[in-house]
Order: C-alpha cells, then structure tokens, then sequence
C-alpha cells in the first residue's frame, strides 16, 4: 500500500539496489535478468546485445544500448526523449502543473526556484516502466545552460502513488537540465524514485549517488556544450519519469493520455 512507503528506509534500499545491479557473479546476475526479462516481457531483439550472458553486470543490461535505427528520429519541431508513457501533458496555468486528477503542484517547488514560473507554458510528463529503454536523449536541438542537482524523497513514480501522493514530483530527488534552444529555454527534469540506484548524464557522468542534502547547480556557459535532437544526454540506472517544461513558440502537443511513446517519436 502507498502509505506503507512513508516508513520504508527508501534511500538505504536504493543504495542496496545500487550495488546489487552491478555484482558481476555471472550465476547472479544472470538468473536475475533472465527473470526479469521475463516478468516484465523485455524486446532484446533491439537490443545491440541480445544475449543476456554478454552484459557485465544487470545495470549494463538495464541500460542497454539499442541497435542501429531501432528509434528513427522525427523530423517534428519536438520529439520525445524516452520510451515510456504520457502520464500527463498540457499548459501550465498559473505556474501549476497537473500531476493527477484532482493534484497539481507548482513549477517553483518542481524547480526549487521561483524565476522561472513565468517561462514555460506547457508541460509532459513521461513514465518509463521497467521493460523500457532507460537512455535519455534530447528532444530537440539544444545549449546546456545549467544543471541543479534536488534532494528528495524516493518515492515510486507508478501510477498509484502518483495518483495517491501530493506532489509527489516536487518531493522526490531530481535532476534539472536547462537547455537553450531556438525556441525559447526548455528544463527538462529526470525524476528520482525508489530503486533508481543512479542517474547519470552525459557530460557530468554519476551525479548520484552519493545522495546529498542540499541543492547543488552546475553552470556550463563557458563550456560550450551543444546537442543535436536524439542525441543521448543521460540515464536512469532503474526506471523513473521524465518531465518536459516548454516555452510558448513549441508547437501544442496533442495526443492521448497513457500514450506510449519510444524516443525519437514526435511530440508535436
């Protein structure tokens, strides 16, 4: 039950998880994603290596690198930046955003800053379930601005806690990226959850963990880092959600909620 992951020692089991995916005893680590593949019925025919016995440990499995052309990259204004599923998507209305019906929260408690409530008119929000991709790439052509590393909660992101949990995105640990782009500024916000034993981008490696207590920001306006839509700029060592905030000149999106989306698929 929901309530029962208030008592639970969420950061200790995330570390333990953390180390668990990166034993190398073929016997564990194979009987392990042999079971998970089959539990949660993953498609390794994509997958660059389809033998479960050529990964290192499970975390190498878990973000396992695809082969060439398996996500084809739209040619649209905005693609999306994971596998996954649309939770929610929609404008953002008095610096609000929806996380399930009936709950909202707030782009300053999101971001942990209150500059930037007036910048971004839409949002989406990706859930990406354990069968999925777990590679995170751009969804459109951008700048690194900064990054902002968010302590929090490690709450799981399914569908019945965030229905359950207020605000469940703003409590939990996160990740910010801000990206400059011809369209205006865009964040886009790698959510931490139970189990998620790391995140990691491209350009900083390992920000966790180890998990720190206070907010940390990385400025990157002197070092020139640019990356072109579908280019990889993260992962999730465990599954999580993905958020999107956009400014005004991005195309609406529109589609259905509990779409399932795979990286590369317009958005718009």
């Amino acid at each position: 039950m929901t309530f029962l992951q208030f008592l639970l020692p969420q950061h200790l089991l995330s570390r333990l998880m953390f180390r668990f995916a990166r034993i190398q005893s073929p016997w564990i680590k194979n009987s392990f994603t042999s079971w998970f593949v089959s539990k949660y019925k993953v498609n390794l025919n994509e997958a660059l290596l389809e033998g479960i016995d050529e990964y290192e440990h499970f975390n190498d499995f878990f973000t396992r690198a695809l082969k060439d052309g398996s996500r084809p990259i739209s040619d649209s204004q905005l693609v999306s930046p994971v596998d996954g599923v649309v939770s929610q998507y929609g404008s953002i209305k008095d610096s609000l955003i929806v996380q399930a019906k009936g709950k909202k929260y707030s782009v300053e408690s999101l971001l942990a800053e209150n500059s930037k409530n007036d910048l971004y008119t839409s949002f989406v929000t990706i859930y990406l379930s354990p069968k999925d991709y777990h590679r995170i790439h751009m969804p459109l052509d951008g700048s690194l601005k900064s990054m902002k590393y968010i302590p929090g909660n490690l709450f799981s992101v399914n569908q019945r806690t965030v229905d359950d949990i207020d605000q469940v995105f703003a409590r939990n640990e996160r990740l910010v990226c801000y990206f400059d782009s011809e369209y205006g500024e865009i964040a886009l916000v790698m959510v931490g959850a139970i189990f998620v034993g790391s995140m990691e981008t491209s350009w900083e490696g390992q920000i966790t963990p180890p998990y720190n207590k206070s907010v940390k920001t990385f400025e990157y306006d002197s070092r020139q880092i640019k990356l072109s839509k579908g280019e990889e700029l993260g992962r999730f060592n465990m599954g999580s959600t993905v958020i999107l905030l956009l400014p005004h000149n991005v195309s609406k999106m529109n589609f259905e909620f509990n779409k399932t989306l795979k990286m590369g698929q317009s958005l718009t």
